[in-house]
């Protein structure tokens, strides 16, 4: 009787089993029939549209639904076409493979264009690359995409011992920071506002401790862009300037504000031959104000968590990139403004980046953007051009609400405990600054 029950448990186990497990499944499947039904993707929000007019407008692109960095070829769009030839040129895995990428006609038209290119940058015959409507284009735009190919200028100003000088009078191999500073030719009572508040090289102290560090600033210029109108000549001007402070760097291109890409371009080059061990890069333009000493304290902050860092890890590179995060950019397609980049030159999203009035990065990354850049197709706006970099290399900026790179509000403008966890605002006049540094003195002690 006890084995004729078991038997029958047994059976009966292994007749209900196959329902279970179909059960089972029955209501897996409905389960996942469900949440798919009932799921709904996150909604990416617009943070910012290139400098413009509202994002309201309808001259400006949809947002993009492809990644930035899309191999894929937009036979529309130049510079992703260059970019695409780049792109195969460089892979470790078609590098072998050189008839391949002959075969691709484009990128061998491409290439017949860029060495005739380079061969002639300096006397402005470059042959521009074959785009539709070429003339009807802006000004501004038509002179980038002739001399796009161009990376080397000479310089014209140089300072080859601003990091050796009096370094070791301080006891120093190297600066903590070097400012560098995009000015122009004209822009003297700027350069000067700065050197007397925030830009003061020398040893500055820290904000809320006694570390501080050696600060050098240098002024970023290219030559006055004639095509402009008529401007004084100011080269006599400059020259004093630079005889009484040393701290000019200009080069033989035109300054213009699609050139500002080749600033960034040309200081790498220039910090690697001449100041390789700054522990640090402010890059900024000449009408922001730095709170210098704040700006130490954090990046000692920085310097120390990267020494404890590394001390566990070995890793001796600092991948330090911060400002102002702008996410989800679209480019500019409004004609009437300065930064329109229309869409037969450039689709798709921006990566991420930060505004270009002011960000700081450690120096060596500042030597790891310069070799990265000579794979990456200048583009005009040169914030966006940092991030392209940044994206290359697998890295992305970090956000500090203390770059303030679109002003505080301006009811607390005049107020300055408002400026206590500010380490940049944009913008101020050469005034404004020699005003607001005096009102920063002391500052702790205020609030």
């Amino acid at each position: 009787m006890g084995k004729c029950c078991k038997r029958n448990g047994r059976l009966l186990c292994m007749c209900l089993l196959p329902c279970m497990m179909t059960g089972h499944l029955l209501i897996y499947i409905l389960v996942s029939i469900f949440v798919t039904i009932s799921y709904s993707p996150p909604k990416i929000t617009i943070h910012y549209i290139a400098p413009g007019i509202s994002a309201n407008s309808s001259a400006f692109a949809s947002h993009p639904l492809g990644p930035f960095w899309n191999l894929r070829l937009e036979d529309s769009a130049l510079w992703n076409q260059l970019q695409h030839a780049w792109d195969r040129q460089h892979n470790p895995i078609l590098r072998g493979n050189t008839t391949g990428i002959l075969r691709n006609p484009k990128a061998q038209i491409l290439s017949d264009i860029e060495d005739e290119c380079l061969s002639d940058c300096m006397s402005h015959k470059c042959s521009v690359p074959r785009m539709q409507d070429l003339n009807s284009l802006p000004d501004q735009m038509k002179a980038f995409i002739k001399s796009m190919h161009c990376r080397e200028y000479p310089l014209l100003i140089n300072q080859p011992g601003m990091c050796r000088r009096n370094n070791s009078s301080f006891g120093l191999d190297s600066p903590m920071l070097i400012m560098a500073i995009k000015s122009q030719v004209g822009n003297f009572e700027n350069r000067q506002a700065i050197r007397e508040t925030w830009g003061h090289s020398g040893l500055v102290k820290g904000a809320s401790s006694k570390k501080g560090g050696l600060v050098r600033t240098v002024f970023l210029l290219g030559r006055q862009d004639s095509s402009t109108g008529p401007h004084p000549d100011l080269k006599n001007l400059l020259e004093l300037e630079n005889q009484k402070y040393g701290d000019i760097l200009q080069w033989d291109f035109r300054d213009t504000f699609f050139n500002l890409t080749l600033k960034d371009l040309v200081f790498w080059h220039w910090l690697q031959e001449y100041c390789p061990t700054a522990n640090f890069v402010f890059k900024g333009d000449d009408d922001v104000f730095v709170r210098t000493d704040a700006l130490l304290d954090y990046l000692h902050k920085q310097w120390e968590e990267h020494n404890l860092w590394r001390a566990y890890t070995n890793e001796t590179n600092m991948d330090l990139f911060v400002g102002d995060l702008i996410n989800n950019a679209m480019p500019n397609r409004e004609p009437s403004t300065k930064y329109y980049i229309p869409e037969r030159f450039y689709k798709g999203a921006y990566p991420p980046y930060a505004g270009g009035g002011g960000v700081v990065y450690s120096g060596s990354l500042a030597l790891r953007l310069k070799e990265v850049s000579e794979r990456v197709r200048l583009f005009p706006i040169d914030d966006v051009y940092l991030g392209m970099c940044l994206h290359r290399l697998g890295l992305s900026p970090i956000h500090h609400p203390g770059f303030l790179t679109f002003d505080l509000p301006e009811t607390d403008r005049g107020n300055p405990c408002a400026y206590k966890s500010v380490l940049l605002v944009h913008r101020r006049s050469p005034k404004e600054m020699l005003t607001l540094w005096k009102q920063l003195q002391n500052l702790p002690g205020q609030c």
